[in-house]
């Protein structure tokens, strides 16, 4: 094991830095001696009227500007709500009264003052919220709160509460279960911190500065299962001993390590939650553990080994810190890891979710005696691969397999095929050539033809593929051809050469079709083949015209923003109209008069046209050339721009009619000036 980092201790441990000074006492005497002779003032003034809303025996007076409690409130009311409120002080006469209230709600106030001993008699109060409210300013006259006999949720979340404030609220909270510090100014919780609150089993403490935590701070809360210490200072752990808890956060910090204490004991722990720390080695976690859960993701580390020894080395009992046979799920992403052995997954047989994306692995191959066969998710994205191989009759279980950002290089053709489960294939922004129908394997399982290319054809489970580029250059003949896909995306890849027959195959399984910014000038393919397809998005092209539909069209939403379309086929508008519930067509240069029919469909129709605030049209006969909404085209105005523009072509043709008669006639009487004229000469 590695060595303790200088200014580690136990757990929970001592850590690098100092705990803040406390306000002078003078200070805070004063704050209590205000706060008093405002509430001693407070008790001559009329309390306001109660106009709260009641619903059975549950009172909501929140968002009212209310600066005292109302006056007569049900006596047997269970939940009052005085939330978003300016409360300022809490005092018996105008709260203990009311013994039947369960739950009390007193979050977002300017709570300052709270009488000693309000909540004695509130022998019902299970819940209370005192969050983002003043009382740093109460906890600094360090008066006690009193107890709080049946309490078993407290929140103190956002008060300003900095160390050795907390004492003041749970030093005699026998019932406590909840208690939530959140938001606050903590930099050290001492080991008397909850000695006052021993049925604790959920402490929620993220998003302070802890720095400190003394050694056996949690130790005496025998029930606690749930610790959240996320959003810290802390820098390391050294010897974690609670293994009675189930839930870790410790996401957010400053780790730079963690260590378990060297122990046979069986740990209950479910949850450990260490991501974006500090962390350079996979964490010595207990021997005997029933881990499921573990981030690791946005750390430092370089392998997986437990310290900075060559993984090869590592010895037995090293190796024995990581066994983890339950563990579900594992994310290691964004880290600096460059290779992980097979050994490395022997230990987690029972693998189900694996993320690797965001590192430097150069190589990943699952050979026949890995124990990934239960894994459903691998995400092998954005990292330096230049060798992928699974063998055949391994990752029997997965079901998504995530390459984004992948440079593909020499790879087996057919190495989606060996997957028999696979439904989900992302692979955006990755370089790659598609086989087609033409391209035939050799016996060894390569390609017999020159170039690299991946076959996404005969694949009977996968359903989902994602391709978006840029990288793919062109979708050949039959490259899905036995492969049931219901979702194809396609989109951001400038220049894709689609074959009029690419989409062979997938007739009536295709639902989902994404082209989007593709630069496409015209669709050579037919898309009225695709009998199952609801969902098409062919927007940021430059298409100038739609594709003609041949048969009655299923598409329910289609994307036609920002193309080059001026008019739309009437015929292909009607084989659209029953089924098209969602258009978008925004950034267009449509022609208003050029396409009447649809523009009547769909003002009349109940079409859900969501971007039709910007899809405009033009009168292209007016000279102005202006743009207008489609909702408001007027037909008369296009019969009275053809009417002008027809009487415009009539004198055109009336005026070229009579310039070619001109021209005819000029053309008769030129001979005969020209005989008359050699006859005078002679």
């Amino acid at each position: 094991m590695q060595d303790i980092p200088t200014g580690c201790v136990s757990w929970l441990l001592e850590l690098k830095g100092e705990s803040n000074t406390h306000k002078s006492t003078m200070g805070a005497y004063l704050w209590f001696f205000l706060a008093f002779v405002h509430e001693a003032t407070a008790t001559f003034r009329p309390r306001q009227p109660s106009l709260c809303h009641v619903v059975q025996n549950n009172v909501y007076c929140n968002d009212m500007n209310l600066r005292t409690v109302p006056a007569q409130l049900p006596p047997d009311m269970h939940t009052l709500d005085l939330s978003r409120n300016l409360l300022q002080n809490l005092t018996q006469e105008v709260l203990a009264v009311y013994t039947s209230i369960h739950h009390l709600n007193l979050h977002s106030n300017k709570i300052q003052f709270i009488q000693p001993g309000l909540f004695r008699d509130m022998i019902n109060l299970q819940e209370l919220d005192l969050s983002k409210n003043y009382l740093d300013i109460f906890a600094m006259s360090k008066a006690e709160v009193g107890p709080l006999p049946t309490v078993k949720r407290l929140s103190l979340s956002g008060n300003g509460l900095y160390s050795g404030m907390t004492d003041y609220f749970l030093h005699d909270a026998p019932s406590l279960m909840n208690i939530s510090l959140d938001g606050n100014s903590i930099t050290k919780i001492s080991k008397d911190t909850f000695s006052g609150s021993s049925a604790l089993r959920n402490v929620d403490l993220h998003n302070n500065v802890i720095l400190e935590i003394e050694e056996g701070a949690f130790e005496s809360l025998a029930d606690l299962s749930e610790l959240d210490l996320s959003m810290n200072s802390i820098t390391c752990i050294t010897d974690f001993n609670l293994p009675q808890l189930k839930l870790l956060n410790l996401s957010r910090n400053s780790l730079e390590s963690f260590q378990t204490v060297d122990s046979d004991f069986q740990y209950e722990l479910l949850h450990l939650d260490l991501q974006e720390n500090k962390i350079h080695y996979f964490p010595v976690l207990p021997k005997r553990n029933k881990l499921i859960y573990l981030d690791l993701s946005r750390n430092l580390m370089r392998s997986v080994n437990t310290t900075n020894l060559m993984e090869d080395a590592l010895s037995a009992s090293q190796n024995a810190h990581n066994d983890l046979p339950r563990l579900l799920y594992l994310d290691l992403s964004y880290n600096q890891i460059k290779s992980i052995s097979a050994s490395f997954f022997g230990g987690l047989g029972a693998l189900e979710f694996l993320n690797l994306s965001n590192n430097c692995l150069e190589s990943f191959s699952v050979d026949r005696n890995s124990p990934l066969n239960n894994l459903k998710i691998l995400d092998l994205s954005f990292n330096a691969l230049q060798n992928l191989s699974f063998e055949e009759n391994t990752l029997r279980s997965l079901e998504e397999l995530y390459l984004n950002g992948y440079v593909l290089g020499p790879i087996e053709p057919s190495i989606f095929r060996r997957l028999p489960r696979i439904r989900d294939l992302h692979l955006q922004q990755s370089y790659l050539t598609m086989c087609g129908s033409h391209h035939r394997l050799s016996p060894k399982g390569y390609r017999s033809q020159a170039g690299n290319c991946i076959f996404f054809s005969s694949i009977p489970t996968l359903s989902r593929l994602y391709l978006s580029g840029p990288g793919l250059q062109s979708v050949p003949q039959g490259a899905f051809h036995g492969t049931p896909l219901r979702v194809l995306d396609l989109s951001r890849n400038p220049g894709l050469d689609i074959h009029k027959n690419a989409f062979s195959g997938l007739e009536k399984s295709l639902t989902h079709l994404s082209l989007r910014e593709n630069d496409l000038l015209a669709l050579s393919t037919d898309l009225s083949l695709l009998s199952g397809l609801r969902d098409v998005d062919l927007s940021l092209n430059r298409l100038t015209a739609l594709p003609l539909w041949n048969k009655e069209s299923s598409i329910e939403s289609l994307n036609l923003q920002s193309n080059s379309l001026v008019t739309l086929e009437y015929s292909t508008v009607l084989a659209l109209e029953k089924t098209l519930k969602t258009l978008y067509l925004g950034s267009n240069p449509l022609s208003c008069c050029g396409n009447l029919q649809f523009l009547h469909m769909v003002q009349g129709s109940s079409l859900d046209i969501p971007d039709i605030s910007s899809v405009t049209c033009r009168y292209t006969q007016s000279s102005e050339r202006e743009e207008v909404a489609i909702a408001s085209v007027q037909q008369e105005r296009c019969e009275t721009l053809d009417r002008k523009s027809l009487g415009i072509i009539i004198i055109t043709i009336t005026a070229l009619v009579l310039i070619a008669v001109l021209v005819l006639f000029s053309k008769l009487c030129h001979p005969r000036r020209y005989r008359l004229t050699r006859s005078f000469k002679a």
